[in-house]
């Protein structure tokens, strides 16, 4: 498996994880009535199962876009960033401890910068001749 193909997979297999726990942490918001964690069931759902999923398809769907260091940047930055983030607004939700909002914040840029270097990957590298997948004529 190529390089940028695994990077997809990769991804795509976090992104499912992340979908688990979204819906696992909905259900129990939903259970308990109890929506304290409403805004990291969200962040879970958008940057965890969504964002992750679609930049692995776009990993997988368009080569050149997975086989530069923005993508390998943009995978790790994301894969760090995302846990710290949710952990802290998860502590920041459950306990009101506002110490803990450099955390969130730390986490939150990382995934930040992690989006922007995707994006910046994209516009530089989608539509390249080497973009050309096996669907192409």
């Amino acid at each position: 498996m190529a390089h940028s193909a695994r990077l997809g997979a990769a991804l795509l297999r976090m992104a499912v994880v992340y979908l688990v726990a979204g819906l696992a942490l909905g259900m129990y918001m939903a259970m308990s009535q109890d929506h304290t964690l409403a805004t990291v069931h969200s962040h879970v759902g958008l940057l965890g199962w969504t964002a992750m999923a679609i930049a692995g398809l776009v990993y997988v769907a368009v080569p050149a876009c997975a086989a530069n260091r923005l993508a390998r940047w943009h995978f790790w930055l994301h894969t760090i960033g995302l846990p710290i983030m949710i952990g802290g607004l998860w502590a920041l939700l459950a306990t009101g401890n506002a110490r803990i909002e450099p955390v969130v914040a730390a986490g939150s840029t990382l995934v930040t910068v992690s989006l922007v270097l995707f994006a910046a990957n994209v516009l530089r590298h989608a539509g390249t001749a080497a973009s050309s997948g096996p669907h192409q004529a």
